[in-house]
């Protein structure tokens, strides 16, 4: 069987960092330019190649985006831009544009070339079309079933990778043009305000009264809410099919985020890689408990098998239990026995804390003292990334994320 590449988003130093900790095999980050996620923090030239290096040195694959649909102004920008990500020696640059394709064969010569799925591959003959023009994978549209996809790799010699989990774009393959219609912000540039997760009612201004037929609250109707993709019952068919990577969207959310989503799929990938049946129920559904704490909206397993009938929120449902991002762990002090954390939320004893560590461990926490840096007792860590300290027996991994999962419901 095939050990496909577990592909984790690096939205800024810290989470690619993260990503690496909790088992991804490759990260994909963007530069401050022509990148489809204008607002995740990004990397100057000299932190992605920091990137590049810290991803070599602990022997990960590092993947930089360069996949807006380019205009013309972006043209005279773009071979220099090219040529800087070419010194760097990333292991692939992600393009959706041919444009963009065209010149990155000119300027970054030797770099692999994989096809966003911007590009809306749908079919055989259009990967076909891009394996001719330089790609070395292809990553293909969310809109597949899993026969479709299934075809398009007997058909067509060439690397395929798919979206295995994080949100949903209610345009095809995220092609939106609803951003920039309502607020100026082009999806296709980076700049996507998700207006589909608005809240919209119908209204026809000449039948004052007339009832239609939508499902709705009293704070709006939510016909454009798409759920989030989960893929995870999934995975066993897609490894025997061979496919080369499974990618897990998410640049712009939390370390939590990507901490939680690269435990998970990192252990049922190597679970099925050695065992090669399928998952137990109890374990896949302590698997989607966890993927649950992270998430924005209820899960789908997207198009894999027609016909679809989950793909919308229409409720905008909330989840019962949800995990809210604490802090990370930066260090231990070993004479007295202190972790020492880099505050991200107010949290403090008395708190439902857990610790999630690398390699899928969680750790409940149940803590009784709490400290700041000039070793005072305190009752909450309250302010942005304060460094403070709780005692533990022993040092933990850096990147070690500390969390508090709360109820929202009775």
């Amino acid at each position: 069987m095939k050990m496909p590449e577990l592909v984790l988003p690096g939205g800024n130093l810290e989470k690619l960092k993260t990503a690496a900790a909790f088992g991804a095999d490759a990260v994909y980050f963007g530069g401050k330019d022509f990148s489809l996620r204008a607002y995740a923090g990004n990397f100057e030239l000299r932190e992605m190649a920091a990137a590049i290096t810290y991803l070599h040195q602990m022997n990960k694959k590092a993947y930089i985006t360069v996949n807006i649909t380019a205009h013309n102004r972006d043209l005279a920008l773009l071979p220099a831009y090219l040529e800087g990500l070419a010194s760097l020696q990333p292991d692939a640059l992600i393009i959706s544009d041919p444009g963009v394709m065209r010149l990155a064969l000119q300027y970054a010569p030797g770099i692999s070339l994989t096809v966003s799925t911007q590009a809306n591959i749908c079919n055989y003959e259009s990967a076909a079309f891009y394996r001719d023009l330089g790609a070395a994978r292809l990553v293909l549209a969310r809109e597949l079933s899993l026969d479709e996809i299934a075809e398009i790799h007997d058909k067509t010699e060439i690397e395929l990778e798919i979206f295995i989990h994080g949100a949903m774009c209610m345009a095809y393959s995220g092609r939106c043009l609803l951003s920039h219609y309502l607020t100026g912000r082009s999806a296709n540039r980076g700049a996507c305000a998700h207006p589909c997760r608005y809240h919209y009612a119908l209204q026809e201004e000449k039948r004052p009264g007339q009832f239609f037929p939508l499902e709705e609250d009293d704070r709006g109707s939510y016909i454009l809410n798409s759920r989030d993709l989960c893929l995870l019952e999934y995975l066993p068919s897609l490894m025997d099919l061979g496919i080369d990577a499974f990618k897990v969207e998410g640049r712009m959310k939390s370390p939590l985020y990507v901490a939680s989503a690269a435990s998970i799929y990192r252990s049922a990938i190597d679970a099925y890689q050695e065992s090669g049946r399928a998952f137990p129920p109890d374990q896949r559904e302590a698997w989607l408990t966890e993927l649950r704490l992270t998430a924005t909206r209820p899960f789908t397993d997207g198009f894999m098998e027609p016909p679809v009938s989950d793909m919308q929120d229409w409720d905008k449902a909330d989840s019962d239990i949800r995990a809210e991002f604490c802090g990370i762990i930066r260090g231990f002090v070993a004479q007295e026995r202190l972790l020492e954390v880099e505050q991200r939320a107010n949290f403090g004893p008395g708190d439902s804390l857990e610790i999630l560590v690398p390699g899928g461990s969680i750790i409940r926490l149940d803590l009784q003292l709490l400290l700041n840096e000039e070793m005072q007792v305190i009752d909450r860590a309250r302010h942005a990334r304060q460094r403070v300290f709780l005692p533990y027996y022993e040092p933990l991994p850096e990147y070690s994320i500390l969390r508090r999962v709360e109820r929202q419901h009775a």
